[in-house]
């Protein structure tokens, strides 16, 4: 056997880089801004040289972020190699913002960063320092291809590059040596190999598949979920403004809640973080549309809430590990009580179903026969809405701590809006990726979500109980 290193990409990992096109690239973003504190330097600025080795020392523990694609001849799978040529100044870079830059300033440059694909001949990452910001605050904008993590791999690997403490640690970056890539020619040989071995492997997985007693018992609601995907696929979602062509133009914008008014809400109805998210972005939506001159209940209004299928032992583990659900949004309903009780119904029933382990079941399938996932799921769903749990403490790099953090969530084709809750100590931050041709009017959007999680907490009896208590 031939001395060399790599790692083939799963299916689902591997579809985001087929799916990929210059209109839709396929990473994700994290915005975080910090205030500058002990990194703000003599001049005014932002100590770029501290950061970027910062991130070089800390690489070693998260070996993807120096490996590249390779592709065998023939084959539409890539494998992941270590880069023998990485530089970290090429994905550690500066920017500024001119002096004193805005908020809004800051939005513009973070949809301007979203549109740029990542450089495919590179490892598949980039971190943009933006210094400027008014406040002394800086921001950082991290971009990663949605191959390499999803939500909850991200959340686990930034906690392990920031520190829980103010107090600073510096620390010299070990000394890279990168491993042998394979040869085309052996990297093909391989993968002849894998192709002649996979029957026995797909029957040895079967059989695995039919002793295992836990499994057995989940088929037939594996069964059921995907006989409702297949009538998902056959009565498409209504047709909105939100959905259709995208074009290779971006608008961000964010709206933080207070996390304690979220669970206040959620505490007083009996339901979940999620119910209380998708209740506040069906108001949000209802009222969007009403302001498009559509009636919104006519419409069958879905959406996709990607769910983290993790197995307790590989919480931290790279790549996507992710199903999803298709929620119903009851957009007829005015009342944000009875929409909250018709989520917290729909979800209790998803979760009852095992729809999501349908769709996990599609994707370990897609491992063996080739079929488009993404051509599968189109016309099914309006609208992406992800809610990622985060460190429920501050944070700091190199002593400066984070003080806000947003996803910013790629789009997909034919959906022209993502959504991502993230919370992080003891607030919800709500990042908005649009289509700029699609929701050019994105900030009314955001002002629809923050006027409707007011409603939902004022009717659910919360938030002026949770007001008084914070400022006793």
């Amino acid at each position: 056997m031939d001395h060399y290193n790599y790692e083939r990409l799963s299916a689902q990992d591997n579809d985001f880089l087929l799916w990929e096109t210059p209109a839709l690239p396929m990473h994700g973003s994290g915005l975080q801004i910090f205030e500058a504190g002990p990194l703000t330097t003599h001049e005014g600025g932002v100590d770029f040289a501290a950061v970027q080795r910062a991130f070089a020392a800390v690489l070693h523990r998260v070996p993807r972020y120096r490996q590249k694609l390779m592709w065998a001849p023939g084959e539409a799978r890539a494998v992941w190699v270590d880069d023998p040529h990485f530089r970290i100044d090429y994905h550690v870079r500066h920017i500024a913002l001119p002096r004193p830059g805005t908020e809004t300033q800051l939005k513009r440059l973070a949809a301007d960063l979203m549109e740029r694909p990542l450089d495919r001949g590179r490892p598949l990452w980039e971190a943009w320092l933006i210094e400027g910001l008014e406040g002394d605050r800086f921001a950082l904008i991290n971009k990663t291809h949605h191959c390499m993590i999803d939500g909850a791999s991200g959340m686990a690997l930034m906690q392990s590059l920031y520190s829980v403490s103010p107090e600073t640690e510096r620390r010299e970056a070990p000394r890279y040596v990168p491993r042998p890539a394979p040869s085309v020619l052996a990297l093909q040989r391989d993968a002849w190999r894998r192709r002649l071995g996979l029957p026995a492997r797909a029957l040895g997985e079967a059989r695995r598949l039919w002793r295992s007693q836990e499994v057995a018992n989940a088929l037939g609601g594996e069964a059921r979920a995907l006989a409702q995907l297949a009538r998902f696929k056959l009565l498409p979602a209504s047709e909105t403004p939100l959905n259709g062509r995208i074009g290779p133009h971006r608008i961000f914008d964010w709206l933080e809640l207070p996390l304690d008014e979220v669970r206040a809400v959620r505490r007083a109805r009996g339901c979940s973080l999620n119910d209380v998210v998708l209740a506040t972005v069906t108001g949000a939506v209802r009222e969007f549309l009403i302001g498009r001159q559509l009636r919104p209940e006519r419409l069958d209004f879905r959406v996709s809430a990607p769910v983290n299928v993790r197995r307790n032992g590989d919480p931290d583990r790279l790549g996507n590990q992710v199903s999803s659900w298709i929620v119903r949004l009851p957009l007829g309903e005015a009342d944000p009580l009875a929409q909250l009780r018709e989520i917290h119904a729909t979800t209790s029933a998803l979760k009852q179903s095992n729809q999501a382990a349908g769709i996990e079941l599609l994707m370990r399938l897609r491992e063996y026969l080739p079929f488009d996932v993404q051509g599968m799921s189109k016309g099914t769903q309006n609208l992406l809405v992800t809610n990622v749990p985060g460190p429920q403490f501050p944070l700091y790099l190199l002593g400066a701590k984070l003080l806000a953090l947003f996803a910013q969530p790629p789009l997909i084709d034919n959906i022209g809006l993502a959504i991502s809750a993230l919370s992080y100590d003891g607030k919800l931050g709500f990042g908005f990726t649009g289509d700029l041709d699609r929701v050019p009017d994105l900030a009314d959007f955001v002002r629809d979500v923050a006027r409707a999680f007011e409603r939902l907490a004022a009717a659910a009896g919360a938030a002026p109980a949770t007001r008084k208590e914070r400022a006793a």
